[in-house]
């Protein structure tokens, strides 16, 4: 007899600046939607193993995609973007988020996302506390204290798919099951080349909550940030910071985990993830 994952698959067609977007996103289970956005320069399979953990979904509904010109989601027919280039921009992003959940008719969904997804994380906080219960910051800081020339390294010719793998390797945890590890770093080897740096142009030259983290209003939006030992481009001591910066934020400390957590070990971030969430559904009645 055959076995199917409980996962629901599909197309979401999506239209912003009179651009439509074919998204491709998975959802399982019921009750409160949780919202994913995988790093940058992959995708949402980095959420496979919470869509397919029977236990979380009976209470959460979790919905993870392909940003546009990632994994699944090809780049837009109209757009020249072999001419142009692919660079992501924090305004677009929130509302690639928001015309999301309303094409889906979420009702104030929580949102989670990690290092990219970490940062919109606050930056939707802060600019859209109302349309979300709740925000999971996963890996975020401040501001990126990578130089802009970063971004050059990742699409150069003598650089492959297999290095930028290689040294998202070096963020993941020792401890981490290494197969999981290889499935993670297994995707960050897959992907057009400009997709990584051209994600980065959010992570690294737009977000900054340097002045505008303490106006986040937690009276609105309950906002956690999770930083974990192995992450060395967003640390524990700066994501502490941060919540310093945020009165009313909810700061936790992950151990023996790196930069992709719900990857890399799906058995240890589910031990922080579940207390958050449960704390979620009860302020939820």
């Amino acid at each position: 007899m055959a076995k199917f994952a409980k996962v629901d698959c599909g197309y979401l067609y999506l239209t912003i600046d009179g651009v439509e977007y074919r998204v491709y996103l998975e959802q399982a289970g019921t009750g409160i939607p949780v919202l994913c956005q995988h790093t940058a320069g992959t995708d949402g399979r980095q959420f496979r193993h919470l869509l397919e953990d029977e236990e979380l979904t009976k209470h959460f509904r979790f919905i993870a995609w392909d940003l546009p010109y990632h994994g699944k989601s090809l780049p837009p027919l109209t757009q020249r973007y072999w001419e142009t280039g692919y660079k992501l921009h924090m305004d677009w992003f929130m509302r690639f988020v928001l015309d999301l959940a309303g094409a889906l008719e979420l009702d104030r969904p929580v949102f989670m996302g990690c290092s990219m997804g970490g940062l919109l994380a606050t930056d939707l906080a802060l600019y859209h506390p109302e349309k979300f219960r709740a925000a999971i910051a996963i890996e975020p800081l401040i501001k990126s204290p990578e130089p802009g020339t970063l971004t050059d390294w990742y699409w150069h010719p003598t650089v492959s798919n297999d290095s930028r793998a290689a040294l998202q390797h070096t963020q993941c945890s020792p401890n981490s099951p290494e197969a999981h590890r290889r499935e993670t770093i297994w995707m960050y080897s897959q992907g057009a080349p400009c997709v990584f740096p051209g994600d980065l142009h959010y992570y690294v030259e737009e977000h900054d909550l340097t002045h505008t983290a303490k106006d986040i209003d937690t009276s609105k939006i309950d906002l956690y940030l999770l930083n974990a030992d192995y992450d060395w481009s967003a640390t524990v001591e700066e994501g502490r910071e941060l919540a310093a910066m945020i009165p009313g934020s909810k700061f936790v400390h992950m151990t023996d985990i790196g930069h992709f957590p719900m990857a890399e070990n799906p058995a240890r971030f589910r031990e922080y993830l579940v207390p958050i969430l449960e704390e979620i559904r009860a302020k939820a009645g």
